[in-house]
């Protein structure tokens, strides 16, 4: 009996070095996929046209993107004027390493939540996503393309016949607003 006991506490503690041997010995860190949400950190200014039905006309907003602690996340908040009314909206972007592709999970003041999975191909981002909307399927397509460090164009579209035609609903342009030199102060005698 004490010889079992004795040989269940040597696995035992066996198992326990072993887990802690592969144990991480620090936080994880960052991919170089989730480094590539960099671009979009900082205050941004959209002005553009919507052409959705019932819903066209100039569209504008003010974003702010920045680090969330931990930096796998970017969070967004942003003011927003549209043809049908004033709204906010609440994003997060983060990457899946199991799935590839990044995330996008928005919560607006109008009550609606939007889930997108998204892929980056050189300068150019492709969000899609799947929703009932009227009891209808629909499937969406975001493309931002950067044409700048400062600079980077938004078109959204949507498609009622599964992706196989595709209707642009809107199309803005996004400017990062640099924040203004401090004043130098005047020199005096």
């Amino acid at each position: 009996m004490k010889r079992t006991i004795g040989l269940v506490a040597i696995c035992v503690l066996l198992l326990a070095v072993s887990i802690q041997a592969r144990a991480p010995q620090e936080p994880p860190k960052p991919g170089p996929e989730v480094k590539r949400l960099a671009y979009f950190v900082g205050d941004w200014k959209e002005e553009g046209k919507s052409t959705a039905h019932g819903m066209a006309g100039p569209v504008s907003s003010t974003q702010k993107w920045e680090w969330v602690s931990g930096g796998f996340f970017i969070v967004g908040h942003s003011n927003n004027k549209s043809p049908v009314g004033d709204f906010t909206i609440m994003s997060v972007v983060g990457y899946d390493p199991e799935t590839k592709m990044y995330t996008y999970n928005a919560f607006d003041s109008w009550g609606e939540l939007v889930t997108a999975k998204g892929s980056v191909s050189g300068d150019t981002w492709t969000w899609t996503t799947e929703m009932m909307m009227g009891g209808k399927s629909m499937k969406t397509r975001l493309t931002e393309k950067e044409v700048s460090n400062t600079q980077y164009t938004f078109k959204y579209e949507s498609s009622a016949d599964g992706g196989n035609t595709w209707t642009s609903d809107l199309e803005s342009t996004f400017t990062k607003v640099t924040a203004a030199a401090p004043a130098v102060p005047a020199k005096t005698n």
